[in-house]
This record gives C-alpha cells, sequence and structure tokens, in this order.
C-alpha cells in the first residue's frame, strides 16, 4: 500500500483527532489498524490502483535517483499499483516490489514489470536482503507512532551498509479519520527529527510537499542514512 488516498466519489474531508492514550503510548493508538488498513486495500485494490498510478512520482522520486549510481537495487516497500517501480525501471534502476496485499501485488506486476515479493513487513526477515535503497512512500502511515522506529530498524536489514532509506509520513499531530473508514498516523517534523537523531539515523535530504490527490494533506520526506 502506498500514498493511501480518500477514495474516488467521497466528498466529505477527513477529520483529524487525538485518541486516548492507551498501553502507555504517549499519544495513543489507532484502532483497527493496520488490520482495517489492510482490508481495505484487499477489498478496494482496483480502485487505488486507478487513483494511484496516474500520479507522476518524479517530484518526490528524483532527490533519491540523485544519490544513487545507476542501476542501483531498489525495494519499494508497499508498492501499491507499481507506480513507482515503473518510474524507477525506466530510469535504469533494479527495482523489486514488496506488498502486503495480493491484489495490488498483481496489479504492481502487471504495470512495473519488475517482481513484487507478498509479505508482511511487521515479520518478513529483511537481513535476507541486499538492496542499494529502501523507500517507504506513504507505506507506514497506518502505523501507531511508538512503532515506528523498531518497524524502521526491521526494514533498514534490507540495506548494504552504505544503502539509503527514503521515509515519506503525513504530517501533523494525533491521528486522522478519513471517510473510507482508514485511520493515518500524523507526525510533526520535529519528533521525527528527534526519533531519527535517537536512531542514529542521518537526514540527508528533508522535503514537504502538498498531496497531488487531496491538497490539504502535507508530506514530509527524509532520505535517511542508517
Amino acid at each position: 500500500m502506498k500514498n493511501p488516498r480518500r477514495p474516488a466519489g467521497k466528498q466529505s474531508g477527513p477529520t483529524t483527532r487525538n485518541l486516548p492514550s492507551r498501553g502507555g503510548n504517549e499519544i495513543g493508538s489507532a484502532p483497527g489498524e493496520p488490520a482495517a488498513g489492510e482490508a481495505f486495500y484487499r477489498v478496494n485494490a482496483e480502485q487505488y490502483f486507478a487513483a494511484t498510478s496516474r500520479i507522476d512520482p518524479a517530484p518526490f522520486l528524483q532527490p533519491l535517483a540523485d544519490r544513487l549510481a545507476p542501476g542501483s537495487r531498489i525495494i519499494d516497500i508497499g508498492c501499491g499499483s507499481g507506480r513507482d517501480l515503473r518510474w524507477f525501471r525506466e530510469h535504469g534502476f533494479t527495482a523489486v516490489g514488496f506488498e502486503g496485499s495480493p491484489q495490488l501485488a498483481r496489479r504492481a506486476r502487471q504495470h512495473s514489470g519488475c517482481p513484487v515479493i507478498e509479505g508482511d513487513f511487521t515479520d518478513y526477515d529483511f537481513s535476507s536482503l541486499n538492496f542499494d535503497a529502501v523507500t517507504l512512500i506513504g507505506a507506514l502511515v497506518h502505523l501507531e507512532h511508538d512503532r515506528l522506529a523498531p518497524t524502521l530498524v526491521r526494514i533498514a536489514a534490507a540495506l548494504k551498509t552504505t544503502g539509503l532509506l527514503y521515509l515519506t509520513l503525513k504530517e501533523g499531530a494525533g491521528f486522522q479519520s478519513a471517510p473510507d473508514g482508514r485511520i493515518f498516523t500524523l507526525w510533526p517534523e520535529a519528533r521525527l527529527r528527534r526519533i531519527f537523531n535517537s536512531m542514529n539515523f542521518a537526514i540527508l535530504d528533508f522535503s514537504r510537499q502538498a498531496s497531488k490527490l487531496n491538497p490539504g494533506d502535507t508530506w514530509l520526506g527524509f532520505i535517511l542514512k542508517p
């Protein structure tokens, strides 16, 4: 799943809220996630593909591409429609997808012409892989705040010692409820910087971009060196 958006036909906008604290989490945990999010991408795979595959990813992928040698191996976690896989392949990189929804994984293979691993990033053994870059373009938007750091450590195991990790998350505070039932975890920039600093993940590049589908949403992008 990548860059989850409000599906076509929904006219009401998302609401932002702080959820009650649960289990010691400072801000709280999003109820029903990630299970509810996973179900959405299985049931609405075609709708999601149509909404996201047509977006030109160059504005947010080019900064990473500029830092990689031609032919570098990239794994796109939560590859969704295969939009970014296709862009990487067309720009001379060796791209592999990773997707939790079998329906989207099939669509990503068809759209990109790249192999796609089907799996769950919460328990997959990424240490068995060896890539020059990992991309997480909106892939962790349903992940609770306190699970971000350990999840990044798990996924970063897929990288070579010189590898880079590219992460985008929605800016804000607390959680955002979408009309389709999904709940998005929101992040203040300062909090993310503190987390990366505590993990000794160097920030090589930072961007802030408005969503191409929902102008009211802002995406924070970090190119990191674990």
